[in-house]
């Protein structure tokens, strides 16, 4: 793998939680990958992605629903939780086929399959430091020498609130420098298409290119939101931890963040059912941001999305689902 593609699988991996839509209450959620679209049912699922000679190949299998299996993701909180690491284990199958066909790998023996799989594995331990170093290490420590230097933001209040405003902007701003990208603007162009896709479906109106394409690509069960959520929801909660030391500040960050997201999680799904009040300015933010991670997709995009989602509909048929509109 040369530099620009391991460039590329990164941006990738850290894009994860914010392509990501859907959750597993409702009929159809999906998430952008590599020149194409994973498009997924209560039941079922499919990635599909065009090759470079044009071809659109597809992967479809069942999903059993993780709280079927196991009953405990139903609670308030953990469900959260176990929604978001199904998501992320299901991206990034998803991720690894549409590389392999969006790169033009051929099929390997099964030897290069488990070192491309140690690889992959690779990439997501070197993903995981470095965002939890960008995340959390990076913006507590500007923080912490602010505040040594500042005696107006001394106070453990004050630093505190100031790691969580550096937390954000720096969010934003990778997520700005990653939308530069040419390659990473694609992503965001397929985004927008399983996003149009997913509102064409929703509306009840016939699935095709052209009904797809008169939606709107930002859509209020995204990943970009929830992360928003979850940022704020963060910066409220380490505001108020009694703890000066930093390592000790740092280690309550990194423990406390499963919580972080299951109550960030509980929030979106009650201002989604709302759509007022304080809850719906909650998640505001990241409606707005789905301006920069997500982009007018061409037809041949959203036709990649709607591929995606037809064979993905098609198997759950198949399997007895439950085709109604969530």
């Amino acid at each position: 793998m040369n530099l620009r593609e391991f460039v590329r699988l990164f941006a990738h991996i850290q894009l994860l939680p914010v392509l990501e839509n859907g959750e597993e209450t409702t009929l159809v959620g999906g998430q952008a990958v590599m020149e194409g679209v994973m498009m997924r049912t209560p039941h079922s699922y499919c990635v599909a992605v065009r090759k470079p000679d044009g071809e659109i190949v597809a992967e479809e299998k069942p999903l059993p629903r993780l709280s079927d299996n196991y009953p405990i993701f139903k609670l308030p909180v953990l469900r959260g939780l176990g929604t978001l690491g199904h998501a992320m284990w299901l991206g990034m199958k998803a991720l690894k086929f549409s590389a392999e066909c969006a790169l033009g790998v051929k099929a390997q023996p099964e030897s290069s399959k488990k070192e491309s799989s140690s690889a992959m594995v690779v990439h997501i331990l070197f993903s995981l430091t470095f965002m939890i170093a960008l995340y959390k290490f990076l913006p507590l420590y500007l923080a912490t020498l602010a505040g040594r230097h500042f005696e107006a933001i001394s106070s453990r209040f004050a630093i505190n609130m100031v790691d969580g405003t550096l937390r954000i902007a720096i969010f934003l701003g990778f997520m700005f420098l990653l939308s530069r990208m040419k390659d990473m603007r694609r992503v965001f162009e397929y985004h927008g298409a399983e996003h149009k896709v997913v509102f064409n479906f929703e509306s009840g109106q016939p699935v095709t290119v052209a009904n797809a394409q008169r939606f709107v690509t930002w859509h209020p069960r995204c990943g970009t939101s929830f992360l928003v959520v979850v940022l704020i929801v963060a910066m409220i909660c380490y505001a108020f931890l009694p703890i000066d030391n930093f390592w000790l500040k740092f280690a309550a960050r990194v423990a406390l963040l499963p919580l972080i997201v299951g109550v960030s999680y509980e929030a979106i799904r009650y201002a989604a059912k709302q759509q007022r009040g304080l809850m719906a300015v909650l998640t505001r933010p990241g409606l707005w941001l789905q301006r920069v991670t997500t982009k007018p997709p061409s037809d041949q995009q959203t036709e990649v999305a709607i591929r995606a989602l037809e064979r993905a509909m098609e198997l759950e048929r198949l399997q007895g689902g439950e085709l109604v509109i969530a």
